[in-house]
């Protein structure tokens, strides 16, 4: 018997990569990814076996790709604070584009999913593995200062992160009118509202405290 289309998973994928960031892991079924998609629900059924498989290869290609990246981006042959930034920059751009999707699956964690939860505790330590090693070693450098690490991280994500994620949830359910959601889009979710927050930050817990970011 001929194989069915290897292209239907990569449509299923996608299907789910539009979907879920809506729907969360709950309110996903296979029927609406099939239905999203245009395929058969038998095909869902072949490629995945079950909604949590469907979920787990889903988020787990998503998160790869940005890690493959990270990799990629910290193994410059610069300075540590330099490597530091890069890596900021690689994750804090992949929670700004799939905001809505961790937000659902922060979410669906501190709900019960299990799908959820083990990809937050399977994947989380792994970034923050990197960005814990990189403060390390630019502490040591002399380029930041002497702090302890879980303090530093939580600065740096607080300071990234925080307006992206707690933008995103004020816009998706509409708490600040239009002018100020416009205002949001603009000054904390863009890229280069991203950026200079990253620059800022790190100026923030520089040994020196003044100029860009080496």
């Amino acid at each position: 018997m001929a194989r069915p289309s290897q292209h239907i998973d990569q449509r299923l994928l996608q299907a789910g990569l539009e979907l879920l960031p809506r729907t969360g892991c709950r309110g996903l079924s296979a029927r609406k990814l099939t239905e999203h998609a245009g395929v058969h629900l038998g095909m869902f059924h072949y490629h995945f076996r079950s909604k949590e498989n469907f979920i787990r290869t889903l988020l787990g290609q998503v998160y790869e790709d940005m890690f493959a990246e990270l990799e990629i981006r910290t193994r410059e042959n610069a300075s540590a604070l330099h490597n530091l930034r890069n890596a900021v920059q690689v994750i804090a751009r992949f929670g700004r584009t799939h905001r809505q999707l961790l937000l659902r699956i922060g979410g669906d964690a501190l709900a019960g999913e299990a799908v959820a939860a083990q990809f937050l505790q399977q994947n989380l330590p792994r970034h923050l593995a990197v960005v814990a090693r990189l403060i390390g070693e630019a502490q040591r450098d002399g380029d930041l200062i002497a702090a302890p690490l879980p303090q530093m991280i939580s600065f740096i994500a607080g300071a990234v992160m925080g307006p992206v994620l707690l933008g995103t949830a004020a816009l998706e359910h509409d708490l600040l009118g239009p002018s100020l959601g416009g205002m949001i889009e603009r000054e904390m979710l863009s890229l280069e509202a991203v950026d200079q927050r990253i620059d800022l930050a790190l100026r923030g817990l520089s040994s020196f405290r003044q100029g860009p970011v080496p």
